[in-house]
């Protein structure tokens, strides 16, 4: 195990690309697996990486504290589902260490929501404050239908649990035509009644079939000027170091997100990458580029090699993501959104 009192004292560095953008925020995905099968997500029978392929979760820690000696001060774990991997409890204590010491800023991790009511109390123990669930409607019927399989009272008890043990939650939904557009309203009540932020995100086009989704893909922009009919919306400054543009909403106090990949282009202010299950480096998820970190971690007992890897992949980070939105047509990658966790 790394000596992280000695480690803490030391001189950071920073991980700034050819355009002046410094990289700060980690999010590490911990498996490809998750306990639903979203529509937007993975395919209804997923093949899943081979167990030989994914990082140990002493490789994942490993890999996590050199991002941190390179001026990482915020790590969000995802997945697929990130409470699905086995002990992924241990990883996250190793690096609640990281908080204790005040190399990192903040521990945090996005999740499905059914398994917080098993894990809301440990994660609040080990310095987790916040979390961030996905949530794209209260009807039971329709989550079913967009996860597949689940059950929205896993979710809802998990709400509960992650309150309980004093986390603040964040409700992420994906927003698409439809039915979406009538149980918006509901949502927002839900939230703002509980105490919790509300984020909506663009469909993005991710995996197969990306391009097909022009037919559900709802601009956000549109989503604001519906929103605007109804509610009086406030724009705030505020920032939780991501991409979204928040509001509050007079009727209820409470915030509303907006995360737009398609309609605009937030990449001048990116500052995260993004690691995957098998150590593959993206540093724009809008990109199918990446560098293998896993040849390099094994390869040696010193961070060296991987250091250099690292810096030299996020110097090169691309200027913009691909996603774009052009006539009828939407262009994506196919690379699956489970594998990084959205």
């Amino acid at each position: 195990m790394v000596d992280i009192s000695k480690r803490a004292c030391g001189h950071k560095s920073s991980l700034k690309d050819q355009f002046g953008r410094t990289a700060t925020y980690l999010r590490l995905s911990v498996t490809d697996r998750c306990d639903l099968r979203c529509t937007y997500c993975m395919a209804e029978n997923m093949t899943f990486l081979p167990r030989k392929d994914v990082l140990s979760l002493e490789e994942l820690y490993r890999l996590a504290t050199v991002f941190i000696d390179q001026g990482i001060r915020k790590i969000r774990l995802t997945g697929g589902e990130p409470l699905v991997r086995k002990n992924v409890m241990s990883l996250i204590e190793n690096l609640s260490r990281h908080l204790e010491t005040g190399e990192l800023d903040e521990l945090t991790l996005t999740t499905n929501g059914t398994l917080l009511a098993r894990y809301a109390g440990q994660l609040a123990s080990y310095g987790v404050k916040r979390v961030n669930v996905s949530l794209d409607t209260l009807n039971p019927e329709r989550y079913r239908a967009v996860t597949r399989w689940g059950r929205i009272e896993k979710v809802i008890n998990g709400l509960d649990a992650a309150q309980a043990a004093g986390l603040r939650v964040k409700v992420n939904a994906v927003a698409q035509k439809g039915d979406f557009e009538t149980e918006v309203d509901e949502l927002i009540r839900f939230a703002h009644g509980r105490g919790m932020d509300l984020t909506f995100i663009e469909e993005m086009p991710l995996g197969g079939g990306a391009a097909s989704r022009h037919a559900s893909f709802l601009s956000l922009a549109d989503l604001r000027r519906d929103l605007e009919e109804r509610w009086a919306i406030v724009p705030l400054t505020d920032t939780t170091g991501g991409p979204a543009k928040y509001v509050r909403l007079k009727e209820t106090g409470g915030r509303l997100g907006f995360i737009t990949p398609m309609s605009c282009d937030f990449c001048a202010a990116c500052n995260r990458v993004r690691l995957s299950c098998t150590g593959q480096l993206y540093t724009c998820m809008g990109q199918d580029s990446c560098v293998d970190l896993r040849e390099a971690l094994r390869g040696s007992n010193g961070n060296e090699a991987t250091t250099q890897l690292i810096r030299a992949a996020v110097f090169d980070k691309p200027k913009s993501h691909e996603f774009e939105v052009k006539n009828d047509q939407i262009i994506g990658i196919d690379r699956a959104m489970s594998t990084l966790g959205g």
